[in-house]
């Protein structure tokens, strides 16, 4: 399975994220699974990519040439593969595409902008595939609780808590995105 995993490219966050992911990303190539993410060498994208690269797992980056250009973002050295583009947009075409699951790990706007596209689509009944939360360290308890506040205010209906999940366990998280079925929910279950 190819998983594309959204995350920060910081390099100044707290290290047990670094950690964490790079131990997450060992864990996905021992299962078999190889990468697609954003190229960054640094920060959760960096972590991400060492440890698939270290357990011995493709690692396909995608990136926009003006982020190389401009200094944004250094390419990963781990990266087997890497796809450049023009925007933003067909990067983030580029690694919907070639992804079977999707992981947001801790990250910021980026990241934050990622994880509600795809969550977006799928709602739109526009791909069907598994999208987890990786809540290191409760970094995303308050997402969860926006969440819930849209939910209860009718902002989002309660279909959409169906469409992703969230873990604090590696372990559990890849047992999720393996054996996920995706939604039976129709479009009136999940769009008001």
């Amino acid at each position: 399975m190819v998983i594309c995993v959204y995350g920060a490219a910081s390099s100044t966050i707290d290290k047990k994220y670094i950690e964490l992911t790079e131990e997450l990303g060992r864990k996905m190539a021992s299962r078999g699974h190889s990468l697609v993410f954003g190229a960054g060498g640094t920060g959760l994208m960096g972590a991400i990519a060492k440890g698939v690269a270290e357990g011995g797992a493709h690692v396909k980056g995608v990136i926009p040439t003006f982020f190389v250009k401009s200094n944004v973002e250094v390419v990963s050295k781990h990266c087997n593969e890497v796809v450049y583009t023009e925007t933003m947009r067909e990067r983030k075409q580029e690694m919907e595409d070639s992804a079977d699951a999707f992981i947001m790990v801790p990250g910021g706007i980026g990241t934050f902008e990622e994880f509600f596209e795809i969550l977006t689509l799928k709602q739109l009944l526009q791909h069907n595939k598994p999208i987890a939360v990786y809540n290191i360290d409760g970094y995303y308890d308050e997402l969860q609780v926006m969440m819930d506040v849209a939910i209860k205010k009718d902002f989002i209906k309660e279909g959409v808590k169906s469409l992703y999940t969230f873990f604090d366990d590696a372990d559990k998280l890849l047992d999720f995105i393996e054996s996920d079925k995706g939604t039976n929910l129709g479009l009136d279950e999940l769009k008001r």
